[in-house]
């Protein structure tokens, strides 16, 4: 393991030591990996700590707006890829191109789209699934159990309904560090749930 690496896992032990956090689960090699419950600013730290803890670097989208100001840098040191959500194609095809291969190449959504409750998850995760032939990988993190980790990892059949159902199972008792703001797994594209 080079040094960087060794660095990034120790600072990150350390940090969820401090903030009474654990990681729990089986690290992907190669994912789109969905992040919920997303309800407080919170999360990216957690999942880069939860990333680091497991030696993995995440490309983890992040809306342009943040990457304005001091934050930028610490953005992109952190892996952080800019997105512009009115037009996220160019970016998105930059990524594909990046993930045909073998190596170790894991993708990060936060499928909720804000922090705020809303009706529906971005589908966004399911396409690039989809389209890439990565799988899905659920992540999450637990406030009341103060846990964050890699729950599993599945490949999408096509079957929507049947796909999110297994999401919205896994993810019925997680709650985030504001659960008010948690949004039910649910994409646009399902049949109507009945």
């Amino acid at each position: 393991m080079n040094r960087h690496f060794l660095l990034r896992r120790n600072v990150a032990r350390l940090a969820l030591r401090a903030a009474r956090w654990k990681t729990v689960g089986s690290v992907p090699q190669r994912a789109v990996l969905v992040g919920a419950p997303h309800t407080s600013n919170w999360d990216w730290v957690l999942t880069m700590l939860l990333a680091w803890d497991n030696d993995i670097q995440i490309k983890l989208l992040v809306k342009k707006e943040f990457f304005r100001g001091p934050l930028a840098p610490l953005l992109r040191a952190t892996g952080a890829v800019e997105l512009d959500r009115a037009d996220p194609g160019a970016t998105i095809a930059n990524l594909m191109r990046e993930a045909v291969g073998d190596q170790p190449f894991v993708l990060g959504l936060a499928a909720e789209g804000t922090r705020s409750k809303g009706e529906f998850w971005k589908s966004g995760f399911y396409r690039i699934s989809q389209e890439s032939g990565l799988p899905i990988t659920l992540a999450f993190l637990d406030g009341p159990s103060r846990t964050v980790g890699w729950g599993p990892t599945f490949t999408p059949t096509g079957n929507v309904r049947a796909d999110m159902d297994l999401v919205r199972e896994f993810y019925a008792d997680k709650t985030g560090i504001k659960p008010e703001g948690f949004t039910t797994p649910r994409l646009r594209e399902e049949p109507e749930l009945g």
